[in-house]
């Protein structure tokens, strides 16, 4: 310590190296926040009132703040001496704890559905307690949703692949890989589409079913388009090099993120679509 001319104590560094990184402020995190408000706003007036301006912005704000804030991540991974081996393995704790809170938001949605589904006498409105309600025939679950879910496990598959061409240093297999993987994201989102276009019953006006089915399949879609730009990313900064058998965290994180899509729809599948489909479901 030292002493000021005007008597204040001034602590000093003591020149210690230390292995961690103090990230530069950013203004993404709160951008990225009040996105995710507009978006969740914009659903309820999407919902009740038919207004889709509020969601459409809120969705422009999130993806211009994930290309921003993944540009500057991109920028301080390539800072050499930042990334050491502390900082690496607290981006995977990072990563993990996200991917927790994320099965802990699908939780509220299962929790929704079983309780309407074990519970229908939990359902206002109803005059015969029964799941899925007397009105509502769902979709058959060995159509579109079969479908999708062969294409989310092939998907699987192939970012698997991806991930150990690149360990072994495979830059073409790695390229080709997550091309399919990407590729796979889209046909995905493409059949979801169509699916809900050609839905037997819609989001408002239907009740209880509508509503937990389209959020908790819904919200999976866009999980799906989010970890498909993620890939799209990595797909890029794999072509330019950006990655070695050796430093490439992102692309595990990615990896990570899509093989929790995968799961969360095959529960999506078993849950809602099979077990939880109507005695009589709607035709193709």
């Amino acid at each position: 310590m030292s002493e000021h001319a005007h008597g204040a104590t001034i602590i000093e560094s003591s020149g210690l190296k230390q292995p961690y990184h103090l990230v530069d402020p950013s203004p993404w995190p709160i951008i990225g926040a009040i996105g995710g408000f507009l978006i969740v706003l914009g659903i309820i007036l999407a919902a009740h009132y038919g207004d889709y301006i509020v969601i459409t912005i809120g969705a422009l704000v999130v993806f211009t703040v994930m290309f921003l804030w993944w540009r500057d991540v991109v920028r301080e991974s390539r800072t050499p001496g930042i990334y050491t081996p502390v900082v690496r393995l607290g981006l995977r704790y990072g990563m993990l704890f996200f991917i927790t809170s994320e099965v802990m938001f699908f939780v509220a949605f299962f929790w929704s559905f079983f309780n309407f589904a074990l519970f229908p006498e939990n359902v206002a409105g109803l005059a015969h307690p029964v799941w899925p309600p007397p009105t509502i025939h769902t979709p058959d679950p060995f159509h579109f949703a079969i479908l999708m879910t062969m294409i989310l496990l092939l998907s699987g598959t192939t970012i698997t692949w991806a991930h150990h061409c690149l360990i072994e240093d495979d830059r073409k297999g790695m390229l080709t890989g997550l091309g399919l993987t990407i590729l796979l994201g889209v046909a995905f989102t493409c059949t979801q589409l169509w699916e809900y276009t050609h839905s037997p019953f819609k989001f408002s006006g239907g009740g209880v079913y509508p509503s937990v089915f389209f959020l908790a399949t819904g919200f999976h879609g866009f999980h799906v388009i989010v970890g498909t730009t993620f890939l799209t990313v990595c797909w890029f900064r794999a072509k330019a090099g950006q990655f070695t058998p050796t430093r490439h965290f992102g692309f595990e994180a990615a990896a990570w993120y899509w093989h929790f899509v995968d799961v969360v729809w095959l529960f999506l599948f078993t849950c809602v679509y099979w077990w939880g489909a109507s005695p009589v479901v709607a035709g193709p």
